[in-house]
């Protein structure tokens, strides 16, 4: 059965042994020069290369992100000018369209009382062809009447002064407002 030492001294590895502290120092003070004098100055540098480049990296970041912002806040402001400029177009769009109904309106009314008018020409003109017409044959049949209880034929001139006689008589004043 072994046991284990209870005691510094009985153990290899707590000894102390001066020579192999001194040759230990010394090779740690080799070792560590070499690593200073060639190592260390290579490591430093890799370390603030990767650091001057990792400060690159975050200053690009940062300037990426601020034109992102920037061309965001461009982006915004053209569509807030493409939403104005639709919206101006739109209302000259409604201006010109409520123009343009408007002028047909007005080109259908004055058309409609181009065409009354010309109506009433019509109605107004064929009403006095008509009074015309009656006041002719009321003409002729006083004429006619007047030969048969006179027993004779006028001539020419009775017969005229006959008819423009019994044609002032007459009303066609009743006639000429209903027409109107």
């Amino acid at each position: 059965m072994s046991t284990l030492p209870l005691f510094a001294e009985d153990n290899p590895l707590i000894k102390l042994a001066p020579g192999l502290m001194i040759w230990t120092l010394i090779c740690f003070g080799i070792t560590f020069y070499v690593l200073k004098r060639f190592a260390f100055a290579r490591i430093q540098k890799g370390i603030e290369e990767r650091r001057d480049r990792i400060r690159a990296a975050v200053d690009e970041a940062d300037r990426a992100r601020e034109e992102a912002r920037d061309l965001l806040e461009q982006h915004r402001q053209l569509i807030a000018d493409a939403k104005g400029e639709a919206a101006e177009i739109l209302a000259d769009a409604r201006k010109v369209a409520d123009a343009q109904i408007e002028r047909v309106k007005e080109e259908s009314n004055a058309e409609r009382e181009r065409r009354l008018e010309e109506t009433r020409r019509q109605i107004e003109a064929e009403t006095k062809r008509s009074l015309d017409l009656i006041r002719a044959e009321v003409a002729d049949l006083t004429l006619e009447a007047t030969a048969r209880v006179t027993g004779k034929v006028l001539d020419a001139e009775d017969q005229r002064r006959l008819i423009d006689e019994a044609i002032a008589e007459l009303d066609f004043s009743a006639l000429e407002r209903e027409t109107t």
